[in-house]
């Protein structure tokens, strides 16, 4: 079971790879960027931060395996495993848009037990562990809203296909305040903990979140007091690239519109 140590262990290695992103993205003009797909780039500072993660993280637990958005999967000695995204919103990052974060989930025997999801730019730190409640850094507990009216609610979409993002987006549009995309899914899923949005959806089968994005996000959810799974209900939001995410009133209310 995840311990508060595993948490200072994450934080850590955030906040280490945190002052080079904050460094390169005080000069992101001068970034050196490659092409990793359309409309998704990758910079030199993504790299960067993810290899000082892997080495913080393998220095404090050798034996554990790791799964990184960029240099793909690491096998591991035991049952223990990282799920990193060092720069969750490197289309913001690139240019210039102070919104992406680092997202690191800790699983143990294929269950997410503990998530850390770092802001370095605002300096706010999203952390959980399975039955030791959500926070912010500070000591301050995260709880997700208590809306329950749709009309009411601030809903983020993310990362859906052309071919599914229309008809979704105009069939919530019509019942909540406002529906928007911040182009960074493990910070939206922060927001959803922290009671500053009321609800989350992105993805398919085929095209949606990546388990780097949703991990951290899906304890610290959950932990909140939130609901977390896959559009249609499932229970596996992590690997299956489609999440729905929210308060109670709010995830069920979303989950019969996307049906």
């Amino acid at each position: 079971m995840a311990t508060p140590a595993i948490i200072t262990i994450m934080a850590r290695a955030a906040e280490k790879a945190s002052r080079g992103l904050l460094r390169d993205f005080g000069e992101v003009e001068n970034l050196q960027i490659s092409i990793k797909g359309p409309g998704d780039f990758v910079s030199a500072a993504d790299r960067k931060a993810e290899q000082v993660i892997h080495d913080e993280l393998s220095y404090a637990k050798p034996k554990a395996g790791f799964l990184m958005e960029e240099s793909g999967e690491v096998k591991g000695e035991d049952n223990t495993r990282f799920i990193i995204d060092p720069l969750d919103g490197t289309t913001n990052f690139l240019h210039g848009i102070p919104h992406w974060c680092i997202s690191i989930g800790y699983e143990e025997d294929g269950k997410i037990t503990a998530g850390v999801i770092l802001d370095p730019v605002k300096d706010e730190m999203f952390y959980a562990t399975k039955g030791g409640g959500a926070w912010m850094r500070g000591n301050k507990r995260l709880r997700v809203s208590g809306r329950k009216d749709m009309h009411m609610a601030v809903v983020v979409s993310n990362a859906d296909p052309i071919n599914v993002y229309i008809p979704r987006y105009e069939t919530v549009k019509a019942h909540v305040a406002t529906i928007r995309n911040f182009g960074a899914s493990a910070l939206d899923l922060a927001y959803v903990a922290a009671g500053r949005i009321d609800g989350f959806y992105g993805g398919s089968i085929k095209q949606g979140p990546q388990p780097w994005d949703v991990a951290a996000g899906s304890i610290i959810v959950k932990e909140a007091g939130g609901m977390i799974t896959e559009i249609d209900g499932r229970s596996n939001p992590v690997y299956n690239q489609n999440v729905l995410a929210g308060n109670e009133h709010i995830y069920g209310q979303l989950k019969d519109l996307l049906k």
